[in-house]
């Protein structure tokens, strides 16, 4: 039992941020807060808005593979910006992935580390219509166990297209990362992905919406798609702005040995709208 005790802690932890955010949402409803909350979850939903936040992706799932594993993974997900000129801006979004996982890579097994971290930057130039960037993506081999991590780094191109208005949110972001230099012993990494999504926010903070993610393996010659119907909250502990969302993962394709049977994700953001 000993050797799981990270897995249930982070457990404990994913299970508090869904009674959290069950909590928050009905708050979000009945404090009213108007324009500036639904400001606050427009800006959100936009990936390169000029917004420092810093969310906290706890995703779980389960059914995994032929041993029926279990994973958990926290992604930590800090969106940092900086002003180049008055008409653009240099949007930086880095993914930091905590993993335990268990009878994933064969029976009775258990991995508990750091996996590769994936780092992001659009260039986006100020647009009121149609919001868009482009820029480089980095995948860096950070995981401290070898099925956690590819032990390669990579580099490919990103691209952003969205429009909003009147609390709609909608539009993809994609990127092509290649490995280019690493261990050779291990596969080359060549995987595209992209995530259409949508959302309506509304005057109290809270949000609904849903987003379709993609994974193309084109080395392995796998497809990974899941969709996700989400809802979402602005509000505040203490004085801290912090956005809640939760939403299930519905898998609708993928290989036998990585598709889970279901998932959930429940995201904590904090958010620092005076930055």
């Amino acid at each position: 039992m000993k050797r799981f005790t990270p897995f249930l802690k982070l457990k404990s932890a994913f299970i508090v941020v869904v009674i959290s955010l069950t909590h928050f949402t009905a708050n979000a409803q009945e404090e009213k807060a108007g324009a500036s909350a639904q400001e606050l979850a427009d800006k959100l939903a936009n990936p390169v808005a000029s917004l420092i936040s810093v969310p906290l992706q706890n995703n779980l799932n389960y059914g995994i593979g032929p041993y029926n594993g279990s994973k958990y993974t926290v992604n930590v997900q800090p969106v940092i910006p900086f002003k180049l000129s008055d008409n653009l801006n240099l949007i930086t979004r880095y993914i930091v992935p905590i993993v335990d996982q268990r009878d994933i890579t064969g029976e009775n097994t258990h991995q508990f580390g750091l996996s590769d971290a994936t780092v992001t930057a659009f260039f986006a130039p100020k647009s009121e219509k149609i919001i868009w960037g482009v820029g480089p993506a980095f995948l860096v081999p950070t995981a401290t166990d070898k099925f956690l991590g590819t032990e390669k780094f990579g580099i490919g191109p990103s691209l952003l297209i969205m429009h909003q208005g009147k609390g709609l949110s909608v539009g993809f972001l994609a990127n092509q990362i290649w490995s280019v230099a690493g261990n050779e012993d291990r596969a080359d990494f060549n995987e595209f992905y992209i995530q259409a999504f949508l959302s309506h926010s509304f005057k109290s903070g809270a949000s609904l919406g849903a987003n379709v993610e993609v994974t193309q393996n084109w080395e392995g010659k796998t497809t990974m798609i899941s969709f996700n119907p989400s809802i979402g909250a602005v509000t505040k502990l203490g004085s801290q702005v912090v956005q809640f969302a939760l939403m299930p993962l519905i898998p609708i394709d993928g290989p036998s040995e990585s598709k889970p049977d279901w998932g959930l994700r429940a995201v904590l953001a904090f958010v620092f709208p005076g930055s």
